[in-house]
């Protein structure tokens, strides 16, 4: 096929693409618009499974503390709102909580 009548074909090609798509827009504007589909509540969960506790005791000389315990009352001395680091001495019976880079001592009662 020469040059020339391959460009007419491909012309004529698109005119009829474009007709098509014309036709395509008219008959989706002519037509009722449709309302979304309601969205679906979403499926209720299966009960949530408890969660495991894990407590964390420390025992020496065959005496015991909690370390929440110890962290509640770390956060007592040295307020409620700072980040602490605790480090628990039970052969001294002390925790030393560090704040920043200030320490504070505190008694650590093994009962």
């Amino acid at each position: 096929m020469a040059p020339r009548k391959k460009a007419a074909a491909a012309q004529a090609e698109v005119k009829e693409v474009k007709e098509e798509v014309k036709a395509a827009v008219e008959e989706a504007a002519e037509a009722p618009a449709k309302k979304p589909a309601a969205k679906k509540a979403p499926a209720k969960k299966a009960a949530a499974k408890a969660e495991a506790k894990a407590e964390v005791v420390i025992e020496f000389g065959g005496a015991q503390v909690s370390v929440d315990e110890i962290v509640k009352n770390a956060k007592i001395t040295v307020g409620e709102d700072k980040d602490v680091k605790i480090y628990v001495k039970p052969e001294e019976s002390k925790a030393y909580i560090v704040v920043g880079e200030e320490t504070v001592e505190m008694d650590v009662y093994f009962c």
